[in-house]
């Protein structure tokens, strides 16, 4: 069964097409993967993608911190076309190779920042649970402190709904690799 496709340019109304350009002026530069889906209903995507916005450029997590919780995400929902797009961005931010690949294949990775340790297993457990226990939620408090729990809440909450998107829709990797979290 064939599942929704981007819209042609010639296809975009007004609105859509103001929501368009909005995206591809901004940080990401281009419209693509779960945006181009939502922008089949603008008021959703231009909600979305500020709410992306945030969680992305403005947060108070460092890259190196949300691409990891990001990794994680894509993981956790085995949403390919993220893994791919974040992946070579959480290695730039400073996510050691061998942390990503832990995450690709499943294993709670070995990090020699418990930060990164925190981060992981905050998301792990919330999303096997859909909670996390009173001790490791003061961990992260003392760890990351309240800003940046609340931040990886809402990331969370974020990469939910787009590898949602992604796996719904059946959005992969424009370039044609070859699936990555499958392999694990």
């Amino acid at each position: 069964m064939e599942r929704l496709k981007p819209l042609k340019p010639e296809e975009l109304t007004l609105e859509q097409q103001e929501v368009h350009a909005a995206i591809a002026s901004g940080p990401r530069g281009q419209v693509r993967g779960p945006l181009a889906m939502w922008l089949h209903r603008p008021g959703l995507a231009n909600r979305a993608q500020a709410l992306g916005q945030y969680c992305r450029y403005d947060s108070s997590l460092p890259p190196r911190l949300s691409e990891l919780a990001i990794l994680v995400m894509a993981r956790t929902w085995m949403s390919e076309f993220e893994w791919w797009a974040h992946k070579p961005i959480a290695l730039k931010a400073g996510v050691a190779e061998e942390v990503v690949e832990a995450i690709r294949t499943g294993q709670e990775p070995v990090s020699g920042n418990e930060d990164e340790q925190v981060i992981y297993e905050f998301l792990t457990v919330l999303h096997a649970t859909r909670n996390v226990p009173d001790a490791l939620y003061q961990r992260a408090m003392v760890v990351l402190g309240k800003d940046r729990v609340v931040d990886l809440v809402g990331l969370a909450g974020y990469y939910t709904l787009i590898s949602m998107t992604i796996n719904v829709f059946g959005v992969v990797p424009p370039d044609g690799s070859a699936p990555e979290l499958a392999q694990a």
